[in-house]
């Protein structure tokens, strides 16, 4: 059953500022004069508690704090400016948390409590009353749907954060203060710049916690001095900046810092001149203001733990891609051995048989012939050797000691001896192709070869050319055979020939075709880039 108390803390700490929040705004009114103590709390636990619940049943907090708002204002209550802030959090999170049909209910909800807040007994409503109705409950609501989206996450680098902190604090600022602003003794375009420079400044919170923090506390006693109206929202915007200094500051000592001197801050603000100083006030005071630290700090944790957990989740995929690698090069290897096993046996066997005639009959066609079974079995071994050596170390450049032009003239020669009739014609200007490119033209031409020796047999006409492609650097390669001479039974063939040339020359950038030629043979056609083969 743990997972039913996951987030209760913070449900708590929300409940716990919603309710120091009513504390602090009623701080300054005639109700902690007029009326009980108890009453004062009982009005603050009924404003803040339910935020609480927010995170749960965020609409139904936005229908009671609807209603509640009504009411507190038709009582003159000082809590109905909380419930008023209260609301705007509250549709945020609505909208954050549900779909569209719930959200718009919400926010006409909010919208027409906030009408019964804004008007005036016996005063018109105007046509621009209710846009500042319906834009106090429409904004928190869009902004809580935008960070509804997948895309949205509080990154470190990410810009979008520090935007909506920014354009959130501006609404504030500005909508909770400009009814104030002609009672200034300043001009009321220096009043409106302070109050946006003010919410302006939460763009910048995360970066620099500790200067917009310090900015708000100048905000809040220049307020203090000269508009008291509007200290409710410098506090208010002093208590976000230390939540944030909170998340972003792992420092203990610097954290208990900047709460002592918030807590200086908030005493100057809600104690006026001549209100005595009571234990329950401290506490009260106290209380409030380690809400947001509390709140910060749980946040920050938060974020710690999932970067942590992001980097164990990277780290543990790096370590699976590594694991996969050496998997790779042990079957890599495994295959090497068992293929030189079962190859180099027979080949080598070969090579000491045929050895062993030639130098039985030194001389004649037949020794011609046990010649050159040595010395391709040799050259067999050469080419099983650096294949092995490429299995056991992917990564290493293949071994081209033989010049590309003289394995194709080899090719030919070695194919004639066979029985084939080869018409060999090479471009001169192949030498200017890249190494790579005349190499893979050179496997080609063996391949082809010995396919049409495979499967046409002896006797069979077959024309080769290599020659210059119309790309810079690139080569064309074509491996033409006419029909059988007669009729026979093809060699063992693995099927993988072409197959292994379609991806060389896939890998290289280049195109293979292959087929029959319509006049009874067979057509193999390339053509190799030579850019891609130049950065190979």
């Amino acid at each position: 059953m743990r997972w039913r108390w996951r987030g209760v803390p913070l449900d708590l700490l929300l409940a716990a500022s919603g309710i120091g929040l009513d504390l602090l705004i009623s701080g300054k009114a005639p109700a902690w004069e007029e009326r009980p103590a108890l009453s004062v709390i009982l009005f603050a636990v009924l404003a803040g508690a339910p935020m609480g619940f927010v995170r749960r049943w965020p609409v139904a907090v936005v229908l009671y704090l609807a209603g509640f708002l009504v009411y507190t204002d038709q009582i003159g209550s000082f809590t109905s400016n909380t419930a008023q802030v209260l609301l705007c959090a509250a549709l945020g999170a609505a909208a954050y948390r549900t779909r569209w049909p719930r959200m718009v209910a919400a926010v006409a909800a909010g919208a027409l409590a906030s009408a019964f807040n804004i008007a005036d007994p016996g005063v018109a409503f105007t046509s621009t009353a209710w846009m500042y109705s319906v834009g106090i409950a429409l904004f928190p609501a869009l902004l809580g749907a935008y960070l509804r989206r997948p895309a949205v996450r509080l990154e470190e680098r990410a810009i979008a954060p520090d935007l909506l902190l920014a354009a959130g604090g501006v609404a504030y600022a500005v909508l909770s203060t400009w009814t104030s602003w002609h009672a200034a003794e300043q001009p009321i375009w220096v009043t409106g710049l302070l109050a946006v420079a003010g919410g302006l400044s939460l763009g910048v919170a995360r970066r620099l916690p500790g200067l917009v923090f310090l900015l708000q506390g100048l905000l809040l006693l220049a307020a203090d001095s000269y508009l008291p109206q509007v200290v409710n929202t410098c506090m208010l915007l002093v208590l976000i900046s230390i939540g944030v200094f909170a998340m972003r500051v792992s420092s203990w000592l610097w954290t208990a810092a900047v709460y002592l001197a918030a807590c200086i801050l908030g005493s100057i603000a809600v104690v006026e001149p001549g209100v005595e100083t009571t234990p329950v006030r401290v506490v009260v005071l106290m209380a409030l203001v380690v809400t947001p630290v509390a709140i910060g700090r749980y946040l920050g944790a938060n974020q710690a733990a999932r970067s942590a957990e992001q980097l164990r989740a990277r780290e543990s995929a790096r370590l699976a891609v590594a694991q996969v690698r050496a998997d790779q090069l042990a079957e890599r290897e495994r295959i090497a051995r068992e293929v030189h096993d079962i190859v180099a046996h027979h080949v080598g066997a070969m090579v000491l048989r045929a050895g062993a005639a030639h130098y039985a009959a030194p001389e004649g066609p037949i020794a011609d012939a046990l010649a050159d079974i040595r010395q391709t079995g040799h050259q067999a071994l050469e080419d099983l050797r650096g294949l092995l050596h490429l299995l056991r170390d992917p990564d290493s450049p293949p071994d081209l000691l033989a010049d590309p032009g003289d394995v194709v003239r080899e090719s030919a020669e070695r194919m004639s001896a066979a029985g084939l009739v080869v018409a060999l014609d090479v471009d001169p200007a192949m030498e200017e192709a890249p190494l790579v490119t005349r190499a893979s033209a050179a496997r080609i031409v063996q391949e082809g070869l010995t396919n049409v020796l495979k499967h046409a047999g002896p006797g069979t006409e077959v024309s080769v050319s290599v020659t210059r492609a119309r790309t810079a650097g690139g080569l064309s390669v074509e491996v033409r055979n006419g029909p059988p001479v007669t009729t026979r039974e093809p060699l063992p063939s693995s099927g993988q020939g072409l197959a292994g040339m379609r991806e060389r020359v896939r890998a290289l950038g280049g195109a293979l075709t292959a087929g029959p030629d319509g006049r009874g043979g067979w057509l193999l056609s390339a053509t190799l880039p030579g850019a891609r083969g130049s950065a190979a």
